[in-house]
């Protein structure tokens, strides 16, 4: 396994369309190793999407377990070709992103959503997701569309805030 470089913005790579995954095989069960090993040694990070390495298709990995608040959640999930089917109800929420590591901004997302995807090996999924759940896989799922959170916000004035960053011994940094 490999830890893969992650692509910042304003990489133009970040805004491009993924296409859908037909092969599984192999050589995508490795790269979604590779994937996970990125996700794994990102800060704090619930989910990593395919294009933020560069890889134009539509993979994301979300695992919400272990965040502030696990409840309800399906755990962790690789999902190949996601496609949100149903939404409902809207709520806005702070997030932050690997690929916007200097910013964390409010955006606006649907509080419940059901889910129809494919497993990597191409076996069919659904999963009906709430809360900080659905916003993760929102989030993730934008991302194989060419959008970020940034793109989201209501306000950049109001809505995105320089993300704090500390030295160890609580100092802080900028």
């Amino acid at each position: 396994m490999a830890i893969l470089d992650i692509l910042k913005l304003p990489d133009p790579a970040l805004k491009q369309l993924s296409e859908p995954v037909s092969e599984f095989d192999d050589e995508l069960l490795a790269f979604i190793a590779d994937l996970e090993e990125t996700r794994l040694n990102g800060p704090a990070a619930v989910g990593i999407a395919a294009p933020q390495v560069g890889y134009a298709r539509r993979i994301v990995i979300i695992d919400c377990s272990t965040t502030r608040k696990p409840v309800p959640n399906h755990g962790h999930l690789v999902l190949v070709n996601p496609e949100i089917t149903h939404w409902e109800g809207y709520e806005p929420g702070r997030e932050g992103c690997l690929s916007v590591p200097d910013y964390t901004g409010n955006v606006i997302r649907a509080t419940r959503i059901h889910l129809v995807a494919q497993d990597p090996h191409g076996s069919p999924l659904e999963f009906d997701m709430e809360g900080y759940e659905a916003r993760a896989a929102q989030h993730e799922i934008d991302h194989l569309d060419g959008m970020l959170f940034v793109d989201r916000v209501v306000s950049r004035r109001a809505d995105l805030f320089k993300r704090k960053v500390y030295q160890k011994g609580g100092k802080r940094k900028n």
